[in-house]
């Protein structure tokens, strides 16, 4: 028997494994299925045009405490006849390397005008835009934005989401007393139930005690 062989067994058995949703990931509608969502990067409306590798179904897939931290924004935000709609959460290794593969495609910029129309596609990563890791993949970390439960609209932040460009950092001063106003609401109840925002895009948390803040995993959405 070729000696390599077991050590190849071994490592093909544990690609398979990591293909699989582990049980301290869960679906979150389970939770909590007054959450709207909006899984932008399985559909064509997305800063790069297509569906995005990995995306197999619309479902928000994020770590079991995630879950619960979610649920008690949603439970504080009810009282305000408000609500979360989630674009992104989990995503998977194998959707961050189709950001990385699109990014050194210079003359692809099909959806410039949308989601980066001040910033030149060769900068994308120098400026942070783009990265050969993301938080996402560790799943505790979610991009999302405020609605009116009356209506299901979303609340105006000022900037679209995803959008590459200063007017998406929190803090952004050329936006309206009410836009500004609905930035702070989100990052408030955000990190009064534990999560953590990022400074360069207002709807960006990342819980604080995250679970796997070393991991980063590649289990398709589905």
């Amino acid at each position: 028997m070729n000696k390599f062989l077991p050590i190849f067994l071994f490592l093909l058995i544990a690609e398979v494994v990591s293909q699989h949703k582990p049980e301290d990931f869960v679906y979150l509608l389970d939770l909590e299925p007054s959450i709207k969502i909006e899984l932008r990067y399985f559909s064509n409306n997305n800063f790069i045009g297509q569906p995005i590798d990995g995306y197999h179904r619309s479902t928000i897939i994020v770590s079991k405490p995630t879950a619960l931290a979610l649920q008690k924004v949603q439970n504080d935000l009810k009282k305000k006849v408000l609500g979360l709609k989630i674009f992104d959460a989990y995503r998977p290794q194998q959707a961050v390397n189709h950001f990385v593969r699109w990014a050194k495609v210079l003359n692809d910029t099909l959806m410039k005008q949308s989601y980066y129309p001040d910033v030149p596609k060769s900068e994308l990563f120098k400026r942070g835009y783009i990265a050969s890791k993301s938080g996402h993949s560790r799943g505790s970390t979610v991009d999302l934005t405020l609605i009116d439960l009356d209506t299901g609209n979303e609340l105006d932040m000022g900037s679209p989401y995803d959008f590459f460009g200063v007017q998406s950092h929190p803090f952004y001063k050329k936006i309206t007393d009410k836009q500004r106003k609905n930035r702070m609401l989100l990052r408030r109840v955000m990190l009064k139930n534990g999560f953590k925002p990022y400074e360069n895009e207002w709807w960006h948390f990342t819980l604080r005690d995250e679970p796997f803040p070393n991991q980063y995993f590649d289990f398709p959405v589905k």
